[in-house]
Protein backbone atom coordinates (compact mmCIF):
# COMPACT_ATOMS: atom_id res chain seq x y z
CA UNK A 1 0.00 0.00 0.00
CA UNK A 2 2.35 2.61 0.64
CA UNK A 3 4.49 1.84 -2.88
CA UNK A 4 1.30 2.68 -4.26
CA UNK A 5 1.40 6.13 -2.44
CA UNK A 6 4.86 6.95 -2.92
CA UNK A 7 4.03 6.56 -6.54
CA UNK A 8 1.23 9.17 -6.49
CA UNK A 9 3.04 11.31 -4.69
CA UNK A 10 6.02 10.82 -7.50
CA UNK A 11 3.64 12.08 -10.12
CA UNK A 12 2.50 15.14 -8.11
CA UNK A 13 3.57 18.56 -9.16
CA UNK A 14 5.33 21.03 -6.29
CA UNK A 15 2.63 22.95 -5.74
CA UNK A 16 0.40 19.71 -5.24
CA UNK A 17 2.41 18.54 -2.93
CA UNK A 18 2.50 21.81 -1.13
CA UNK A 19 -1.61 21.90 -1.19
CA UNK A 20 -0.81 18.00 0.06
CA UNK A 21 1.17 18.49 3.04
CA UNK A 22 -0.76 22.00 4.23
CA UNK A 23 -4.12 19.10 4.32
CA UNK A 24 -2.11 16.99 5.99
CA UNK A 25 -1.13 19.16 8.38
CA UNK A 26 -4.35 20.65 9.14
CA UNK A 27 -6.22 17.12 8.94
CA UNK A 28 -3.84 15.99 11.77
CA UNK A 29 -2.71 18.66 13.26
CA UNK A 30 1.09 18.00 13.07
CA UNK A 31 3.70 20.54 10.89
CA UNK A 32 6.36 19.13 8.70
CA UNK A 33 8.72 22.06 9.66
CA UNK A 34 8.77 20.69 12.92
CA UNK A 35 11.51 17.74 12.69
CA UNK A 36 14.24 20.36 10.55
CA UNK A 37 13.83 22.69 13.37
CA UNK A 38 14.81 20.09 15.89
CA UNK A 39 17.70 19.05 13.69
CA UNK A 40 19.05 22.73 13.20
CA UNK A 41 18.27 23.42 17.02
CA UNK A 42 20.13 19.74 18.15
CA UNK A 43 23.49 21.05 20.29
CA UNK A 44 26.41 20.32 18.58
CA UNK A 45 28.36 17.80 20.93
CA UNK A 46 31.53 19.41 22.00
CA UNK A 47 30.09 23.47 21.96
CA UNK A 48 29.77 25.65 24.58
CA UNK A 49 26.34 25.01 26.34
CA UNK A 50 25.68 28.92 26.48
CA UNK A 51 26.63 29.46 22.71
CA UNK A 52 24.21 30.24 20.13
CA UNK A 53 24.42 27.61 17.31
CA UNK A 54 24.27 29.47 13.62
CA UNK A 55 21.03 28.06 11.64
CA UNK A 56 22.06 26.29 8.96
CA UNK A 57 18.80 25.36 6.80
CA UNK A 58 16.17 28.13 6.03
CA UNK A 59 12.58 27.88 4.67
CA UNK A 60 12.05 29.98 1.91
CA UNK A 61 8.82 31.63 1.33
CA UNK A 62 7.63 33.60 -1.30
CA UNK A 63 5.33 36.45 0.12
CA UNK A 64 4.40 38.55 -2.50
CA UNK A 65 5.06 37.67 -5.99
CA UNK A 66 5.04 41.79 -6.54
CA UNK A 67 4.07 43.71 -10.08
CA UNK A 68 6.38 41.60 -12.57
CA UNK A 69 4.74 38.10 -12.07
CA UNK A 70 7.07 37.04 -15.24
CA UNK A 71 10.38 38.07 -13.65
CA UNK A 72 9.57 36.11 -9.93
CA UNK A 73 8.17 33.59 -12.47
CA UNK A 74 11.50 32.86 -14.41
CA UNK A 75 13.49 33.66 -11.34
CA UNK A 76 11.74 30.82 -9.95
CA UNK A 77 12.70 28.49 -12.55
CA UNK A 78 16.13 29.50 -12.37
CA UNK A 79 16.37 29.18 -8.44
CA UNK A 80 14.66 25.65 -8.27
CA UNK A 81 16.09 22.96 -10.47
CA UNK A 82 13.96 20.89 -12.37
CA UNK A 83 10.68 23.37 -12.01
CA UNK A 84 7.91 23.18 -14.72
CA UNK A 85 6.40 26.25 -16.18
CA UNK A 86 3.21 25.63 -14.95
CA UNK A 87 4.73 24.88 -12.06
CA UNK A 88 6.62 27.85 -11.34
CA UNK A 89 3.64 29.69 -12.44
CA UNK A 90 1.26 28.18 -9.98
CA UNK A 91 3.78 28.80 -7.01
CA UNK A 92 3.79 32.70 -8.48
CA UNK A 93 -0.31 32.15 -8.42
CA UNK A 94 -0.39 31.21 -4.85
CA UNK A 95 1.96 33.47 -3.14
CA UNK A 96 2.20 33.28 -0.12
CA UNK A 97 3.49 29.69 -0.64
CA UNK A 98 6.68 28.17 0.59
CA UNK A 99 9.18 28.01 -2.19
CA UNK A 100 11.67 25.45 0.07
CA UNK A 101 11.37 24.01 3.18
CA UNK A 102 14.90 23.33 4.12
CA UNK A 103 17.28 25.12 1.74
CA UNK A 104 21.14 25.21 2.96
CA UNK A 105 21.91 28.87 4.16
CA UNK A 106 23.60 29.51 0.94
CA UNK A 107 21.32 28.67 -1.68
CA UNK A 108 18.35 30.32 0.59
CA UNK A 109 20.19 33.63 0.48
CA UNK A 110 20.80 33.31 -3.85
CA UNK A 111 16.87 32.28 -4.05
CA UNK A 112 16.11 35.50 -1.91
CA UNK A 113 18.43 37.69 -3.95
CA UNK A 114 17.53 36.31 -7.69
CA UNK A 115 13.32 36.58 -6.02
CA UNK A 116 13.61 39.78 -4.80
CA UNK A 117 15.70 41.18 -7.37
CA UNK A 118 12.57 40.09 -9.85
CA UNK A 119 10.64 42.18 -7.37
CA UNK A 120 8.66 39.77 -5.32
CA UNK A 121 9.07 39.56 -1.25
CA UNK A 122 10.86 37.07 0.37
CA UNK A 123 11.47 35.68 3.67
CA UNK A 124 13.84 33.49 4.80
CA UNK A 125 12.46 31.67 8.27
Amino acid sequence: MSEKIIEEIKKMSVMDLVNLVKKIEDEFGVSAAAPAAAVVAAPVAGSDAGSAEEKVEFKVTLKDVGAEKIKVIKALRASIQGLSLKDAKEMAEGAPCVVSESAPKDDAKKMKEALEAAGAKVELS
